[in-house]
């Protein structure tokens, strides 16, 4: 499981990283403690929320059955080039074109 050692590994730098800014507003204190820093902490919160979205997101997800092998092709029909004998016709009419014996309007 390759993705899930790699999010696992992505989850651990995200929390290193929210303990250092952590560390790094202790030691600065009010000079830095302002609304820059509080940005910083929201985007490394949001990035933690993010990873541990994907990691329940991958850990959810069913593993992908293997493709189905490919249906056979159908048994081709061969279709003569003779023409038809005519009288299969002679009870339709062409349809759309209206009877032989009469002029379409």
């Amino acid at each position: 499981m390759a993705l899930q050692d790699d999010l696992t590994a992505i989850q651990r730098c995200v929390d290193d990283l929210v303990r250092t800014v952590d560390r790094v507003e202790q030691r600065a204190g009010a000079e830095l403690a302002g609304v820059d820093f509080r940005r910083v902490r929201m985007d490394t919160d949001h990035l933690r929320e993010s990873v541990a979205l994907l990691r329940a997101t991958a850990a959810s997800a069913a593993p992908q059955d293997p493709p189905a092998p490919p249906k056979p092709r159908p048994e081709l029909v061969t279709i003569p080039d003779t023409p038809y004998d005519a009288s299969l016709w002679t009870d339709s009419d062409d349809e759309g074109l209206g009877a032989r014996d009469r002029r379409a309007p």
